[in-house]
């Protein structure tokens, strides 16, 4: 089979079933966190009827852009996903990340919703905080294994890429709480629904624009999830293992924060990403140099 076939393969598996698995993170998610406060919890299938209702409410559009900017978003989301299971660069795949981002807040201020606009400004500060730790990071992996691609990081014959990235794990582990939207820098948009700016950068999405958001979310979920295993990957078969375990933990202790921490404000996550990405990441991605040296 060529390369290029696979990769085809590769991307079509993604669309398909990646809502599929986000959906049931998301379940997993809800009944983790009901156990963690002491409730029953919702059916594990609830966000796919969640989906299913938005679907058949009515959708209520403010303009045509904001359609159009949400759907943009949804579409470079997928092509994120499909970028990286079909083994292309980390670079060209986080651009195709930061590009979402932006339609995302294009569509929130598109509306005149003052929460929305609120949102979109704060959006756009996350997104200061962790793209430099998503930099860091994308050369942190390129020094320790000698390419941008996934694919070659996958089959990489040198040690896994945590044993020369523990901070740059643990940098965008940090920033992995803002890009899943958990406590305790869900600033943008509540998921639990009590802040001061309502749902923020969601709040003129309605019926099926709503879906649209959620969906998005799982597809963004899904590859957030994979690319964290990408640390503890190489040639190795045993490695898929490996990351497996690692990606199941690091859902769960997100979860966790999610549960144990309060709302920081926007300044404190702007404060703590950067210490996190100058202190952790940079220090890290300064030694590898010398890790690899050793180790080799």
């Amino acid at each position: 089979m060529s390369d290029s076939l696979k990769m085809i393969i590769s991307a079509i598996v993604y669309i398909i079933a990646a809502p599929l698995a986000g959906g049931l993170l998301a379940g997993i998610d809800r009944k983790i966190t009901a156990r963690m406060q002491g409730r029953q919890g919702p059916p594990l299938l609830q966000p796919f009827y969640d989906i299913k209702k938005l679907i058949s409410k009515e959708t209520v559009v403010v303009n045509k852009f904001e359609m159009v900017y949400l759907v943009t978003f949804l579409v470079f989301i997928i092509l994120t996903g499909c970028l990286f299971f079909s083994g292309c660069d980390l670079l060209l795949i986080f651009f195709s990340l930061t590009t979402a981002n932006i339609f995302l807040i294009l569509s929130a201020t598109s509306g005149n919703s003052p929460y929305a606009h609120m949102g979109a400004q704060r959006e756009m500060m996350q997104m200061l905080a962790y793209e430099p730790m998503v930099l860091l990071t994308a050369v942190g992996f390129y020094l320790s294994t000698g390419s941008f691609k996934v694919n070659e990081i996958a089959k990489s014959t040198a040690p896994l890429p945590i044993l020369f990235l523990p901070g740059v794990f643990v940098g965008f582990c940090f920033i992995l709480t803002i890009k899943l939207r958990k406590h305790p820098f869900d600033l943008s948009t509540s998921h639990h629904a009590h802040q001061e700016m309502v749902k923020g950068i969601t709040t003129e999405f309605s019926g099926q624009m709503f879906a649209i958001f959620e969906i998005a979310h799982w597809y963004e979920t899904v590859f957030l999830m994979a690319f964290m295993g990408l640390f503890f990957i190489n040639g190795k078969p045993h490695s898929v293992i490996i990351a497996l375990i690692a990606i199941a933990v690091t859902y769960f202790v997100e979860i966790l924060v999610d549960n144990t921490n309060a709302r920081l404000k926007w300044q404190q996550m702007f404060r703590n990403s950067w210490i996190v990405t100058m202190v952790i990441g940079t220090v890290n991605v300064f030694l590898i140099d010398v890790i690899v040296k050793g180790v080799l």
